[in-house]
Protein backbone atom coordinates (compact mmCIF):
# COMPACT_ATOMS: atom_id res chain seq x y z
CA UNK A 1 0.00 0.00 0.00
CA UNK A 2 1.12 4.00 -0.90
CA UNK A 3 0.25 4.83 2.32
CA UNK A 4 2.10 2.55 4.64
CA UNK A 5 5.32 4.43 4.29
CA UNK A 6 3.82 7.28 5.42
CA UNK A 7 1.86 5.84 8.29
CA UNK A 8 5.82 4.49 9.43
CA UNK A 9 7.19 8.18 9.33
CA UNK A 10 4.44 9.72 11.13
CA UNK A 11 4.57 7.09 13.91
CA UNK A 12 8.39 7.71 14.38
CA UNK A 13 7.67 10.91 14.45
CA UNK A 14 4.86 11.19 16.96
CA UNK A 15 7.68 8.55 18.87
CA UNK A 16 10.21 11.31 18.94
CA UNK A 17 7.87 13.79 19.65
CA UNK A 18 6.80 12.23 23.17
CA UNK A 19 10.60 10.90 23.21
CA UNK A 20 12.41 14.41 22.57
CA UNK A 21 9.74 16.59 25.14
CA UNK A 22 10.47 13.60 27.54
CA UNK A 23 13.63 14.69 27.94
CA UNK A 24 13.55 18.07 28.05
CA UNK A 25 11.24 17.55 31.30
CA UNK A 26 13.71 15.02 32.59
CA UNK A 27 16.87 17.33 32.24
CA UNK A 28 14.90 19.86 34.92
CA UNK A 29 14.36 17.68 37.19
CA UNK A 30 18.04 16.31 37.19
CA UNK A 31 18.52 20.05 37.32
CA UNK A 32 16.12 20.49 40.32
CA UNK A 33 17.60 17.29 41.86
CA UNK A 34 14.88 14.83 41.92
CA UNK A 35 16.35 11.43 41.55
CA UNK A 36 13.39 9.22 41.04
CA UNK A 37 11.26 11.37 38.71
CA UNK A 38 14.36 11.96 36.55
CA UNK A 39 14.99 8.00 36.70
CA UNK A 40 11.07 7.02 35.25
CA UNK A 41 11.26 9.70 32.71
CA UNK A 42 14.70 8.39 31.28
CA UNK A 43 13.47 5.10 31.09
CA UNK A 44 10.48 5.39 29.13
CA UNK A 45 12.04 7.97 27.08
CA UNK A 46 14.70 5.60 25.86
CA UNK A 47 12.33 2.99 25.57
CA UNK A 48 10.26 5.21 22.89
CA UNK A 49 13.83 6.40 21.43
CA UNK A 50 14.48 2.30 20.62
CA UNK A 51 11.24 1.78 19.19
CA UNK A 52 11.40 4.42 16.68
CA UNK A 53 14.96 4.45 16.44
CA UNK A 54 15.08 0.64 15.19
CA UNK A 55 12.30 1.43 12.73
CA UNK A 56 14.23 3.76 10.89
CA UNK A 57 17.32 1.37 10.75
CA UNK A 58 15.38 -1.48 9.53
CA UNK A 59 14.13 0.52 6.96
CA UNK A 60 16.71 3.34 6.40
CA UNK A 61 15.50 3.44 2.72
CA UNK A 62 12.32 5.16 3.62
CA UNK A 63 12.37 8.49 3.45
CA UNK A 64 9.30 9.54 5.29
CA UNK A 65 10.69 7.57 7.92
CA UNK A 66 14.12 9.35 8.62
CA UNK A 67 11.56 12.93 7.62
CA UNK A 68 9.71 11.65 10.46
CA UNK A 69 12.57 10.86 12.91
CA UNK A 70 14.06 14.55 11.89
CA UNK A 71 10.90 16.34 12.43
CA UNK A 72 10.26 14.71 15.14
CA UNK A 73 12.96 15.89 16.99
CA UNK A 74 12.81 19.13 15.93
CA UNK A 75 8.69 19.86 17.07
CA UNK A 76 9.88 17.85 20.08
CA UNK A 77 12.34 19.94 21.29
CA UNK A 78 9.79 23.25 20.98
CA UNK A 79 6.69 21.06 22.59
CA UNK A 80 9.40 20.33 25.50
CA UNK A 81 10.21 23.90 25.84
CA UNK A 82 6.02 24.93 26.34
CA UNK A 83 5.87 22.21 28.00
CA UNK A 84 8.62 23.16 30.69
CA UNK A 85 6.59 27.06 30.32
CA UNK A 86 3.36 25.58 31.53
CA UNK A 87 4.95 23.17 34.05
CA UNK A 88 7.11 26.37 35.69
CA UNK A 89 8.77 23.95 38.13
CA UNK A 90 11.33 24.86 40.56
CA UNK A 91 11.96 28.58 41.79
CA UNK A 92 12.56 32.07 41.31
CA UNK A 93 14.21 35.24 42.58
CA UNK A 94 12.42 38.07 42.24
CA UNK A 95 14.42 41.59 42.27
CA UNK A 96 12.35 44.77 42.68
CA UNK A 97 14.41 48.30 42.42
CA UNK A 98 12.13 51.20 43.57
CA UNK A 99 12.81 54.80 43.69
CA UNK A 100 9.48 55.88 46.29
CA UNK A 101 7.27 52.84 46.86
CA UNK A 102 9.61 50.11 48.09
CA UNK A 103 8.09 50.26 51.32
CA UNK A 104 4.83 49.97 50.26
CA UNK A 105 5.48 46.89 47.60
CA UNK A 106 7.10 44.94 50.48
CA UNK A 107 3.87 45.19 52.72
CA UNK A 108 1.93 44.04 50.42
CA UNK A 109 4.45 41.42 48.69
CA UNK A 110 4.36 39.73 52.52
CA UNK A 111 1.02 40.62 52.86
CA UNK A 112 0.02 38.45 50.25
CA UNK A 113 1.97 35.81 51.43
CA UNK A 114 5.31 36.11 49.84
CA UNK A 115 8.65 36.16 51.47
CA UNK A 116 10.41 40.08 50.93
CA UNK A 117 14.00 41.09 51.86
CA UNK A 118 14.42 44.64 51.53
CA UNK A 119 17.66 46.28 51.39
CA UNK A 120 18.30 50.35 50.81
CA UNK A 121 20.93 50.94 47.82
CA UNK A 122 22.34 53.56 45.90
CA UNK A 123 21.02 54.21 42.53
CA UNK A 124 22.00 56.77 39.96
CA UNK A 125 19.52 59.40 41.08
CA UNK A 126 19.70 58.73 44.64
CA UNK A 127 18.54 55.86 47.31
CA UNK A 128 16.37 53.47 46.16
CA UNK A 129 14.75 50.38 47.90
CA UNK A 130 16.02 46.51 46.71
CA UNK A 131 13.29 43.96 47.41
CA UNK A 132 14.54 40.07 46.98
CA UNK A 133 11.79 37.83 46.96
CA UNK A 134 12.29 34.02 46.45
CA UNK A 135 8.74 32.94 44.71
CA UNK A 136 7.84 29.39 43.35
CA UNK A 137 8.14 29.81 38.91
CA UNK A 138 4.44 30.21 38.76
CA UNK A 139 3.75 32.85 41.66
CA UNK A 140 5.98 35.31 39.31
CA UNK A 141 3.71 36.89 36.99
CA UNK A 142 1.53 37.49 39.86
CA UNK A 143 4.41 39.18 42.06
CA UNK A 144 5.63 41.13 39.19
CA UNK A 145 1.66 42.18 38.76
CA UNK A 146 1.46 43.40 42.31
CA UNK A 147 4.76 45.47 41.97
CA UNK A 148 3.57 46.73 38.56
CA UNK A 149 0.27 48.09 40.32
CA UNK A 150 1.74 49.89 42.71
CA UNK A 151 5.16 51.09 41.00
CA UNK A 152 5.10 51.16 37.37
CA UNK A 153 8.46 53.21 37.18
CA UNK A 154 9.68 49.71 39.27
CA UNK A 155 13.02 47.98 37.54
CA UNK A 156 12.35 44.00 37.99
CA UNK A 157 14.42 41.31 36.77
CA UNK A 158 13.72 37.43 37.67
CA UNK A 159 16.36 35.20 38.09
CA UNK A 160 16.22 31.14 37.65
CA UNK A 161 16.75 29.32 40.66
CA UNK A 162 18.85 26.05 41.35
CA UNK A 163 18.04 24.83 44.77
CA UNK A 164 16.45 26.69 47.82
CA UNK A 165 17.30 25.74 51.10
CA UNK A 166 15.36 27.27 53.90
CA UNK A 167 14.09 30.43 54.28
CA UNK A 168 10.18 31.69 53.43
CA UNK A 169 8.38 30.59 50.51
CA UNK A 170 5.03 31.04 50.06
CA UNK A 171 3.24 27.82 48.68
CA UNK A 172 5.75 25.85 49.20
CA UNK A 173 6.46 22.23 50.37
CA UNK A 174 9.02 22.45 52.75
Amino acid sequence: MPWQPILGGLMIFGLRVVDVSMGTVRMLMIVRGKKLPSALIGFFQVLIFILAISKVVREVGNFWNVLGYCGGFAVGTIVGMALEDKLALGFSMVRIISKTKWLEITQTLRHDGFGATEIIGEGRDGPVGIIYSMVQRKQVPAVIELCEQLDQQAFITVEKAGRVYRGYLAGAVK
